[in-house]
């Protein structure tokens, strides 16, 4: 069985491994010229079942329209002409409702909490190496007021057993250390002692190393143009390099899949939703932080990898631009500042700027598209690190004509 795999960040690659593994012959194509070089490149790290909120929510209308006015805003609406913006939008906006955010998260935490099983069992079996840290992951509050709304907001992850603790400034210092020179910045916050972090992009590109020792085939710098099909099968993938035959197709493309999608008649409900990131070195640094988190107040998250700080920001619906410039990435930088002064070399910023394709529900896509042959697995938004080896699972589930092991309601293609 010959499957084609469309996309090798993240998503696409561990889907690549769990094939392989059930004895697909796999080719992975990607116009970049090396794995996860794009979303999965410089994301925040966060492995993260206790950040599922989904942002679809009844705060977030009133985000978005006070963002049209003020730069602030962790959500960021930029005006566009774009039809599908607007139509993605109004999805968007019917689903802030507290039930249906209520149904979201819980579907979301599911998947994560699944997932994150299965990147452990992945990592036991393969040894590859991400600068993966267990220590938890900590989301503080600057004052008391928000403390107790993110406890209110948290209780539909802890009802549904997301172990997570309540802390006050001192427990959150002895948690990570690195908070005693700036403990009078924060009030307290939650620590996720089941959560962790990790490097997705090392660990992708690390994944792909091996799926090569095992025969399969990456084709990079190749861009996909169209499609060959009869009747109700996709036969191959046309490429600027020539055609790829297939008895399989997976698109996981990220925020492309629906323009690649458009081209065999499915309308996938994913947007790009921009977001920011800057790395920073820690040689010489003795205080950056082993536990990663989130400030909640700023949304600004941190994790540390390796010899490096991450740092990463912002929601903005701006379409698909990637472009950014260092103004862009003062607040994230000030934030960081404020709780860890001493964590890396401020002045020697990497900047980045990726898409996150969201759905509107928050949730991803999964099934068949049109064609009998044709799988889809994307949509995963800002939890792609922590969805991706669940998400493959589900997808060779659905391959094999097995049940996934865990519910999919709301999350197959073609339903509600």
């Amino acid at each position: 069985m010959r499957t084609v795999i469309l996309g090798s960040g993240v998503i696409g690659v561990t889907t690549a491994w769990q094939l392989a593994r059930e004895g697909h012959e796999v080719v992975v194509l990607d116009r970049q010229p090396v794995a996860a070089n794009e979303t999965s490149y410089a994301n925040a790290g966060l492995v993260a079942p206790g950040h599922a909120l989904t942002w679809s929510s009844p705060r977030a209308p009133k985000i978005l329209i006070k963002s049209l006015f003020q730069d602030d805003q962790a959500l960021r609406l930029k005006l566009s002409a774009d039809p599908r913006l607007w139509s993605w939008c109004m999805k968007f906006l019917r689903n802030c409702t507290s039930e249906r955010a209520r149904r979201n998260t819980l579907r979301k935490l599911k998947l994560c909490v699944y997932s994150q099983t299965a990147l452990q069992e992945l990592v036991a079996e393969t040894g590859v190496e991400y600068d993966g840290i267990r220590k938890g992951l900590l989301y503080v509050y600057r004052d008391e007021a928000s403390l107790e709304r993110g406890i209110a907001n948290m209780a539909i992850l802890r009802e549904a057993g997301q172990r997570m603790e309540t802390l006050d400034r001192a427990g959150v210092a002895k948690v990570e250390p690195a908070f005693e020179s700036s403990r009078a910045a924060v009030a307290g916050g939650l620590y996720c002692p089941g959560d962790e972090q990790g490097d997705s992009n090392k660990f992708t590109c690390g994944l792909a190393e091996r799926l090569k020792q095992r025969g399969v085939e990456f084709r990079f710098s190749t861009t996909i143009t169209g499609f060959e099909t009869n009747r109700d099968k996709v036969e191959k993938v046309v490429t600027d390099k020539g055609a790829v035959a297939a008895d399989n197709i997976v698109i996981a493309l990220g925020s492309y899949s629906p323009i690649v999608g458009r081209k065999l008649g499915l309308r996938l409900p994913v947007y790009p939703i921009k977001g920011y990131s800057v790395t920073l070195p820690v040689d010489g640094y003795n205080a950056t932080p082993e536990v990663g988190g989130v400030d909640e107040n700023n949304l600004v998250a941190w994790c540390k990898m390796g010899e490096r700080f991450r740092l990463t920001a912002t929601a903005e619906f701006s379409g698909y631009d990637t472009g950014h410039s260092p103004s862009d990435f003062v607040g994230m930088i000030r934030t960081a500042r404020e709780l860890f002064p001493q964590a890396a070399d401020y002045e020697r910023p990497s900047y980045w700027a990726c898409l996150r394709p969201m759905t509107p529900e928050g949730t991803p896509i999964f099934g068949r598209g049109r064609h009998r042959n044709l799988w889809i697995n994307t949509g995963q938004g800002h939890m792609g690190w922590t969805m991706a080896c669940g998400s493959a699972r589900i997808t060779a589930d659905l391959m094999a004509g097995r049940s996934p092991e865990i519910d999919t309601t709301g999350m197959i293609y073609g339903t509600a």
